[in-house]
């Protein structure tokens, strides 16, 4: 229920190739454009802005990058697959694939840290993880992900 409410559909990428964490981030500012009707050019930097405050490579291959961003009326996910991991400056040192970005309503406090916490939950599964490195099509992503997380919330 929590993800179905979170992340649509078209707010999927699945093997995304990109050179960089910086390519990786504007690919997420990109779909935020299209799906939020929000300027990519703002999600970017505001993406980049909290990167500065420390990286959000959790490990394992993962990221949570957030951000806070005016405009917003409720919480939205945005999952990236890529087809080749970057470096992203992780805590574990190792590159990234799997990327699940969180925008927030300026006003969303501790909903955001909520929600932050039960993302990156639900991907520190490795059977989850191992799933959504094999598949690339959107519909299944969005399938394994909310399937997922409705197994694991009841």
């Amino acid at each position: 229920m929590f993800l179905t409410t979170l992340l649509d559909r078209h707010a999927i990428l699945g093997n995304v190739s990109v050179n960089s964490k910086r390519q990786a981030l504007q690919m997420v500012a990109d779909v935020a454009a299209r799906q939020l009707g929000l300027e990519a050019s703002d999600v970017h930097q505001a993406l980049l802005e909290r990167e500065k405050l420390g990286s959000t490579g959790v490990g394992m291959g993962v990221a949570v990058p957030h951000a806070a961003l005016p405009g917003l009326d409720r919480m939205h996910g945005i999952f990236v697959r890529l087809d080749a991991p970057v470096d992203y400056d992780s805590i574990d040192d190792m590159p990234v694939d799997l990327i699940f970005a969180l925008l927030a309503p300026e006003s969303a406090g501790t909903e955001h840290l909520r929600a932050l916490a039960k993302v990156s939950r639900l991907l520190r599964q490795k059977d989850l993880r191992e799933q959504l490195r094999l598949i690339d099509k959107p519909d299944a992503l969005y399938a394994i992900l909310t399937n997922m997380a409705d197994t694991n919330a009841a």
